[in-house]
């Protein structure tokens, strides 16, 4: 199942995709949460939408052109990042290899949905690109063992982890330059957990930049997984549904790059995974 955060018309709804469009699931039933976070804590299963689906009126059918995206999820709790999480990238960074997760925090506010634009700040040319799969937190998480950990994850989405490289390196914490306005992505569409396989291992994972292969990984070149993410983190604290954990990303960052590369107006970066989709986002210069 694929489910997307949608809006048409001016409205936000919450869309899932099958082969003419996608299906407005809160036409079918306004009493519907319109924001995946919110559906996801209300217990509604997923699997249970699937009724709407296929009895689904001619008129809740959204043509694809005519929606627009939001983040897969407006209004999480949590959005966790994984630093330094792929061996090559621990390399070109000159980190040594983590004995356990680097963790930071980004808020809702640094993140645009698919096909929206990216802003480069005023303040930095230092604007990098960052290819990374989420998972996407489905019910409330405590203390859970890894090999149950799985079970707590209900789908996997993408995320561009925007960074200003010049502000992340002013302190040794890199919630500043994780977090300006609108420098990250998050979409297009939550793929869920049972049409990947566990832990979506085995995933090719790209980030292209106006056509160029940048970046070109694994997820089996994680050095803590899935499960290992939220067996640890939540030895730490409760995850909710809703909650985003993304996952890190490979090597090919513009900053180690000779020369290096930053993202500039006009550019075009996206994020493909096999099984989940593609990123794409567009470069705007930010208004004066």
């Amino acid at each position: 199942m694929k489910l997307a955060s949608l809006t048409f018309e001016g409205g936000p709804f919450l869309g899932l995709r099958r082969a003419d469009g996608f299906v407005d699931i809160n036409a079918e039933d306004p009493a519907l949460p319109r924001d995946l976070g919110a559906l996801l804590r209300s217990g509604r299963s997923l699997a249970s939408l699937a009724e709407l689906v296929a009895a689904a009126k001619p008129s809740s059918i959204r043509d694809p052109k005519a929606v627009s995206f939001r983040p897969i999820v407006t209004d999480a709790g949590k959005i966790l990042c994984l630093g330094v999480n792929y061996v090559d990238h621990a390399a070109e960074a000159s980190h040594a290899r983590p004995e356990y997760p680097v963790v930071f925090g980004r808020y809702a506010s640094s993140f645009v949905g698919h096909e929206q634009p990216l802003v480069l700040p005023s303040v930095s040319p230092y604007f990098d690109y960052e290819a990374e799969v989420v998972a996407v937190v489905g019910k409330r998480a405590h203390r859970v063992p890894k090999e149950r950990a799985l079970e707590y994850v209900v789908g996997y989405s993408l995320m561009n982890d925007g960074s200003i490289r010049d502000f992340q390196k002013r302190t040794p914490q890199w919630t500043i330059g994780k977090n300006f306005d609108a420098s990250g992505s998050i979409g297009p569409e939550l793929v869920t957990a049972d049409e990947l396989a566990p832990g979506a291992k085995g995933l090719g994972i790209r980030g292209i930049l106006n056509g160029k292969i940048m970046q070109q990984a694994n997820t089996d070149d994680m050095i803590f997984d899935v499960a290992d993410a939220i067996a640890q983190l939540s030895e730490a604290m409760t995850l909710e549904p809703g909650d985003l954990v993304a996952m890190g990303t490979p090597g090919g960052v513009g900053f180690v790059r000779n020369p290096p590369v930053f993202l500039r107006e006009g550019d075009v970066f996206e994020v493909v995974v096999d099984g989940i989709g593609t990123l794409r986002n567009g470069v705007v210069r930010e208004a004066s």
